[in-house]
């Protein structure tokens, strides 16, 4: 993590929703603090680490003119949140001081089939470095067992994530069927370490304990079944409270006066929300002093059958 504090004095100034979920990206907590395999800052040896004031200035550039950003997110244009926040890692890693980019989505094959891909290759002060990127959302359950830790659409699981990078991720870039698009790169044996951002959800009313390993400082909400909506709401009389479109999860929300959903309309969508509809993530906003709406909340409303029949 770099300068803990930085991301919360930062979030206030910052307009920009790109340049917003940029900053969160490179400056939220990892859900994870202890690992079995290795975790890395991927700006571990980059000056900004060291002084996050030219962190600060940068991200205050980007924000008053995102055009290189904004271009750069335009020449792929990410559908899935997962490669959003790759492409926002790729950028800001573009221009780190003290880190060279050497590849990004680097495909290892075999025979003509892709074992997988790379997320990223790294050259810095500490040496040569694979990197695996992922950003993730975790509904807790029951327990701090990770298996009980879902995804909102209840396929993934912490434990499975966990895993997957452990058997699959991690060692592809030491694979022999690695070895020769290394050669080409001229790299030797890159290290291998994993980044995992996300948020933690914990169930209402009762909550659960965090998974085990869990960053205690880590992005958290809650979750709730549909049923219990009218008993959550009670207990915040007059709160406004719209849904975050997939790609706008990142980094908490900043919404101006006229994309404010009016109270009916919100009622409206959610009275048409069919009874088997996928979780959908909601934000409690409230007014600042300069009349924007800021995120003070964030759940996931599931179906009565979750995770059964998501």
């Amino acid at each position: 993590m770099i300068a803990p504090d930085l991301l919360h004095d930062l979030l206030p100034s910052l307009r920009t929703p790109a340049v917003r979920d940029l900053s969160w990206a490179l400056l939220s907590p990892p859900l994870l603090g202890e690992t079995t395999k290795v975790q890395r800052h991927p700006l571990q040896a980059s000056r900004w680490a060291v002084q996050p004031q030219r962190l600060a200035d940068w991200f205050m550039q980007q924000d008053r003119d995102a055009g290189a950003l904004l271009a750069w997110l335009a020449e792929k244009p990410a559908r899935r949140l997962g490669l959003y926040y790759e492409r926002l890692w790729q950028f800001a890693l573009h221009a780190a001081p003290d880190v060279e980019v050497v590849a990004a989505n680097l495909p290892i094959r075999h025979n003509g089939h892709t074992l997988g891909e790379l997320d990223l290759l790294l050259r810095d002060d500490e040496g040569e470095h694979h990197l695996e990127l992922a950003v993730k959302f975790y509904l807790g359950t029951n327990s701090c067992d990770a298996a009980d830790w879902l995804g909102p659409g209840s396929h993934d699981r912490l434990d499975l994530k966990l895993s997957h990078l452990a058997h699959h991720q991690l060692p592809l870039s030491s694979r022999r069927e690695a070895r020769g698009p290394l050669n080409e790169l001229q790299l030797g044996e890159p290290r291998s370490a994993f980044w995992l951002g996300g948020y933690l959800f914990y169930p209402w009313p009762d909550g659960c304990p965090a998974p085990r390993g869990a960053m205690p400082e880590h992005c958290r909400g809650s979750w709730l079944y549909r049923r219990n909506w009218s008993d959550f709401t009670t207990a915040r009389a007059n709160a406004h409270w719209q849904p975050l479109p997939r790609l706008s999860w990142l980094a908490p929300a900043r919404v101006s006066a006229d994309g404010i959903w009016p109270d009916e309309m919100f009622e409206q969508w959610l009275n048409t929300l069919r009874p088997e509809a996928q979780a959908q993530l909601l934000v409690r906003l409230e007014e600042d002093q300069a009349g924007d709406w800021r995120e003070a909340e964030r759940i996931f409303l599931v179906n009565d059958q979750w995770p059964t029949h998501s």
